[in-house]
């Protein structure tokens, strides 16, 4: 499978411009499946819900199944985080896996970034990051793609992918 990613601070536009390569590139005919890496705890689950009742009575995993999806969810319970190649071994095989996040993994990555957020970038730190997507004119040492230019961004990663 080919990896690329999506990487930037918050509120920088990272799951919009996820959003939209997603659907340009299965427009274009690949499959494509996401990681989202997220710093605070969150739950997918409801409270109430049979699923959620498996879990919270202490069920390591709980998988969840119907003719129109599958779910499994894993209770780490101190258990350390994945590293992100274990994560990627459990996706079944598709063209491209897009990930959001993981700024500090070594995979070829977008910067996503909005002068607004007030953040510096971190391209010229990162040699991983092979280009930027940003709302504003940039003097950076690689490619700079306007935000908004899903198109041409599409085009930039399959070509960096070889797809």
């Amino acid at each position: 499978m080919k990896i690329y990613g999506v990487t930037g601070w918050k509120n920088t536009g990272k799951t919009g411009l996820m959003e939209r390569l997603v659907a340009e590139i299965t427009r274009r005919g690949h499959s494509v499946s996401t990681i989202k890496h997220a710093h605070h705890a969150f739950d997918v689950d409801q409270p109430g819900r049979d699923s959620h009742r498996h879990r919270v009575a202490g069920a390591q995993e709980v998988l969840l199944a119907s003719a129109h999806r599958v779910v499994l969810m894993q209770e780490l319970r101190g258990a350390p985080e994945p590293a992100l190649p274990d994560l990627l071994a459990r996706l079944s095989p598709v063209d491209l896996v897009l990930i959001e996040g993981y700024k500090r993994e070594p995979h070829p990555k977008i910067e996503a970034f909005r002068a607004a957020a007030g953040h510096t970038l971190i391209a010229p730190g990162d040699p991983a990051i092979r280009a930027v997507a940003s709302d504003c004119a940039l003097e950076v040492d690689r490619p700079v793609f306007d935000l908004n230019d899903t198109e041409t961004i599409a085009d930039f990663i399959l070509s960096e992918v070889g797809l």
